[in-house]
């Protein structure tokens, strides 16, 4: 029953009794706890200029994740360090759920390892909310490369090797994904000499892949996707569990007996540390009815990725593997951002 003030009541006890009543009112989630989140526009922080692969995860869900929670969902783009940036930025943000990170592969779990000389905001201690989208990375060669299939090019990197001559691969930039990828790869492959060649991002890169300037690379599937359409490149192999939908004829890694080898590149949404349960709840309901939207799922599966749902506690096991996978591949082959 609640306690009715009545004129017996001290001024004291009044007193003490508002400013408790004030207090419990002031404290950190209250309002969520109470039903009432969100009050206001949410923000989701995005590492990376617009119209790449991370702010298009971002984006694609704004108007679903609007209708869920009933308030605008806006993207604010926060580039620079790959990333670095952006999440440094969530990291120090109140646990209020009004500003989140769109947070992808590269700098949630290679930059703590890649970036000796920089401070990078520990990923693990981020809050996760839930998984977005994932894409499988694809080995891609020129099609003026004489290799029809995986087994060749192989044989071709090796033959190479044994004649003193080392053979180039791309990346979009030193401390990446596609390039710590390559080196897991040459390392399940026997270790043949191959030299990383590292560009200014993966629009110049790919530009001298088609060209054949370069024989290869690693990327996302939605990266490459348009080029293996065009027939400027070979795709040779993917690296995901399963095969690409929009690419059913390239084999995966384990189809081709290469083992321990699945790497995908992932974008999940993050809050910041000591996020309140509820607001994690309530942001991954909005995201999994948002991504079960039929145009959402086919837009994402025409760029060549996969789309993702689940629950935080998916993600966060997502985000720790491969913390713990390719920080060891970083640290084996002295991979540096910088």
């Amino acid at each position: 029953m609640p306690i009715e003030p009545n004129a017996s009541l001290s001024r004291r006890t009044a007193l003490q009794l508002a400013l408790g009543g004030l207090g419990a009112n002031m404290l950190p989630g209250f309002a969520a706890a109470q039903g009432a989140w969100p009050t206001k526009s949410i923000t989701l922080v995005v590492g990376y200029p617009p119209g790449g692969q991370t702010d298009f995860a971002g984006r694609i869900l704004t108007a679903g994740m609007q209708a869920s929670l009933g308030q605008s969902v806006v993207i604010d783009n926060k580039p620079g360090v790959n990333g670095n940036i952006a999440t440094d930025f969530v990291s120090k943000q109140p646990p209020d759920g009004y500003r989140l990170l769109v947070g992808n592969g590269s700098n949630m779990v290679l930059n703590p390892h890649t970036y000796r000389n920089t401070p990078v905001a520990d990923p693990l201690k981020l809050t996760p909310i839930g998984l977005l989208l994932t894409s499988s990375l694809m080995l891609v060669v020129p099609a003026s490369l004489p290799v029809k299939n995986l087994e060749e090019f192989i044989a071709w990197v090796k033959a190479q090797d044994k004649e003193g001559k080392t053979v180039d691969y791309a990346s979009g930039g030193p401390g990446s994904l596609v390039q710590t990828a390559m080196e897991l790869f040459r390392e399940r492959i026997g270790k043949p000499k191959m030299s990383h060649v590292p560009y200014k991002g993966s629009s110049p890169a790919m530009t001298d892949l088609i060209a054949g300037r370069i024989p290869a690379m690693f990327d996302a599937s939605s990266v490459v996707a348009p080029f293996l359409k065009s027939g400027q490149l070979k795709a040779l192999v993917s690296t995901g569990a399963k095969r690409v939908p929009a690419f059913p004829d390239v084999p995966t890694a384990t189809e081709k007996g290469i083992k321990d080898f699945q790497v995908i590149s992932f974008i999940g949404l993050y809050g910041p540390g000591g996020l309140n349960a509820d607001i994690v709840k309530k942001v991954n309901t909005a995201m999994n009815s948002a991504l079960k939207d039929p145009n959402v799922q086919k837009t994402i599966a025409d760029r060549g990725d996969e789309a993702g749902g689940g629950t935080p506690e998916q993600l966060g096991q997502l985000t720790r593997d491969y913390y713990k996978l390719l920080g060891d591949v970083v640290k084996a082959n002295d991979i540096r951002a910088e």
